[in-house]
């Protein structure tokens, strides 16, 4: 998988997140989007996405 292809998953699961947060919306749907995004980086990278989220953030 391409760098790019990387940041777009890592981009999908930021609004993903951010839409979790909000009212009036499929909150089982979208979990089941995020536990779909978090197997298939783990499964590309060998890394676990809110690992390399967090050390992005300390930074």
């Amino acid at each position: 998988m391409k760098n790019s292809e990387l940041n777009k998953l890592i981009s999908q699961y930021k609004e993903i997140k951010q839409k979790q947060k909000k009212k009036h919306v499929d909150n089982f749907r979208l979990a089941q989007m995020l536990k779909e995004l978090e197997h298939r980086y783990l499964h590309e990278t060998g890394r676990t996405l809110k690992s390399d989220l967090y050390e992005v953030k300390e930074k």
